[in-house]
């Protein structure tokens, strides 16, 4: 085995980390198109799916609902982008992996905590997308500062 395969990086970590990023980014780019067109209390049980949907069935003011499509609207947006960022990921971009942890890794933190702290959402989709994307994260910088490493 020559010196240059030895050095070079894997590229194992970035393809597994885009898909998780692609899966990550469809669900939540889905997530936000559900989220805007249903009416405000369907968007409410579908978001805090581990409340009864009972007590969010309720008439809520125009100005709940626009909240709820600007949320909805976030989270086509950040699914988008975070899927763009999987295909450049793909092919090992730094940039992508930096836009793509920040987007979505943070996106994830306000969830984690208002959400499943607050034990509004059940570990189905909402707990294991946080996993994916937290995965990703890992996968990624793992990857890209090992590649670092290997050129020193």
């Amino acid at each position: 085995m020559n010196e240059s395969s030895t050095h070079r990086p894997l590229s194992w970590p970035f393809r597994v980390a885009a898909v998780l990023w692609v899966i990550w980014g469809l669900v939540h780019a889905l997530a936000g198109v559900l989220t805007i067109t249903q009416d405000t209390a369907g968007a409410a049980q579908g978001i805090a799916d581990a409340v009864d949907p009972a007590l969010l069935e309720m008439d809520y003011p125009d100005a709940v609902g626009a909240i709820m499509n600007q949320h909805g609207f976030n989270l086509l947006w950040i699914g988008v982008v975070t899927t763009v960022c999987a295909w450049f990921i793909w092919h090992r971009s730094p940039p992508a992996i930096f836009i793509g942890a920040l987007v979505g890794g943070l996106a994830d933190v306000g969830y984690f905590l208002f959400m499943d702290l607050g034990g509004y959402v059940n570990f189905v989709p909402g707990t294991v997308m946080t996993l994916v994307s937290s995965s990703a994260i890992i996968l990624s910088f793992w990857a890209y500062f090992s590649r670092k490493s290997t050129r020193e």
